[in-house]
């Protein structure tokens, strides 16, 4: 009997293309296909889906200021998002975009739903609007008077006509499945932040503008568009539509987000999907920020580290190494991007220990080849850990767990001294165990690893990792993997 293969559905935030793609937007994407490629390894049904936000009035201005037509602009800017995350080796199942014709035609169908569930309504919105972030806030959301995320940039007070979303109609709804279902809102103390904030009273939440005309026509009032917000979410939705792809909606299905579209996808969301009758996504993981000198990465303070350049400088496989290594992602604490802290661990763990193991002992097999034995060694490798880890979003321990045994290969190598005493079984048990963590590291490092399982001849397979590397292969000297970097003096 064939197994059933079990499902995965995993979606990043769909990125406003208002300004180009820096290292802060590429690092959920790498998370993201390391999590997807995980579940590919293991033997799941993957489906993977990230894309671009390109409604609103944001948008709108953006394209005004280039001197480009509003679809030209779109497009360009689109293209350099797939653009940067091809050159990252993210490999989403579906890029999709906010102007795609059935995103258009399955948010018609939702604002149906929600409208036959007698959740739409007709009135007039008078309050404060970012159009930095293009939502309202109360006086108590802000600091200072300002918008926390776009600090410096005025809030203004906006009375128009709109139709609403009941969103107050929800309260109980909300806390009920918090309670129920903790794992929807991750980490913990986000959960914790947004269970405090709904115990005070939900508003009805405003769900078509006037003011500009970039976005989906309002099926109801072709006088309006809808609000971004509440339309962009229906995107991980309307790709789950696609023939032969519905099955991926619901359980599990986890949305990565940063942690300022927390309350958009833990409340509003959940929210839309209960008045629309679909069913809800197992999680919500809310993280935090790559900060650079202490401040979020964005065009607006002028800090923007640009994917391209850092690919071109170092590698796609060094980039997302260090943001997986360097920053706990589980915790949801932001993480202060350094490019002398990527150097320093590209150079002390990805060359000197994978590349320098990979080095000496493709070396020695070329010399004197090898003889199979059984790999006592691998049994230091802790597969079950592993696995448990990466169920908990604990890339970077995943990774300590690695290079641990890399260590562990090395100080063998070390102990055993290979090269005076020509010991064929001890230099198969070392390649037999790169086998194993070559094909453990492929999520973070894809290109590395498949030049290693094509120069030690094994296939990137999870099941590959308990058959026995053939002794016959014929391993040849490896190329350097991993070119060393001169040591910045300092944080940049």
């Amino acid at each position: 009997m064939v197994k059933q293969k079990k499902k995965f559905y995993i979606t990043t935030a769909i990125d406003y293309i208002n300004a180009e793609p820096h290292i802060g937007h590429a690092y959920q994407k790498i998370i993201a296909d390391i999590l997807s490629r995980w579940h590919k390894l293991i033997g799941n049904d993957v489906l993977f889906v990230t894309g671009t936000d390109e409604h609103g009035k944001k948008v709108s201005d953006s394209a005004k200021q280039s001197g480009k037509p509003l679809k030209e602009f779109v497009d360009e800017m689109s293209k350099k998002f797939k653009e940067a995350w091809k050159l990252l080796n993210i490999e989403p199942d579906r890029f999709i975009r906010t102007t795609d014709k059935d995103h258009e035609k399955v948010v018609n169908e939702f604002v149906k739903k929600c409208d036959k569930a007698k959740d739409i309504y007709k009135g007039e919105y008078k309050g404060l609007y970012c159009f930095g972030c293009e939502r309202y806030y109360t006086e108590k959301d802000l600091v200072n008077g300002e918008c926390s995320f776009h600090p410096g940039n005025k809030v203004n007070n906006i009375k128009e006509e709109t139709y609403f979303f009941r969103l107050s109609k929800y309260q109980k709804f909300l806390l009920d499945l918090y309670k129920r279902h903790p794992e929807f809102i991750l980490p913990s103390e986000r959960r914790n932040e947004v269970i405090n904030r709904v115990k005070e009273g939900l508003k009805d939440l405003s769900i078509t503008r006037m003011n500009f005309e970039w976005g989906i026509p309002f099926i109801f009032d072709k006088k309006h568009v809808l609000y971004v917000w509440f339309e962009a979410l229906i995107s991980y939705y309307t790709a789950t539509r696609e023939k032969g792809r519905e099955k991926f909606w619901g359980k599990p299905t986890v949305h990565l987000l940063g942690k300022d579209n927390t309350w958009f996808h833990c409340v509003i969301w959940p929210a839309m999907l209960k008045s629309a009758g679909i069913e809800l996504p197992n999680s919500v993981f809310n993280h935090g920020f790559l900060v650079f000198n202490g401040q979020k990465i964005s065009k607006s303070l002028g800090n923007v580290i640009s994917p391209k350049v850092l690919v071109e400088k170092y590698g796609a496989d060094s980039i997302r190494y260090f943001v997986c290594r360097q920053f706990p992602f589980a915790s949801g604490e932001d993480g202060d991007f350094s490019e002398k802290a990527l150097i320093d661990r590209h150079n002390n763990e990805l060359a000197d220990k994978l590349g320098n193991l990979v080095s000496r002992v493709s070396t020695l097999v070329e010399k004197n080849g090898m003889e199979k034995s059984e790999n006592k060694l691998i049994k230091k490798l802790k597969f079950k850990e592993i696995e448990n880890l990466f169920e908990n979003y604990e890339l970077d321990k995943v990774l300590n767990k690695i290079f641990g045994f890399t260590d562990e290969c090395n100080a063998y190598v070390q102990d055993k001294k290979p090269w005076e005493t020509n010991d064929k079984k001890v230099l198969y048990e070392v390649a037999d165990s790169i086998k194993a963590i070559a094909i453990l590291l492929w999520p973070f490092i894809p290109e590395t690893s498949e030049k290693i399982a094509k120069q030690f001849g094994f296939n990137i397979d999870f099941n590959e990792i308990k058959k026995p590397l053939n002794e016959k292969n014929k391993i040849k000297k490896s190329e350097i993997l991993f070119k060393k970097y001169e040591k910045l003096n300092k944080s940049r």
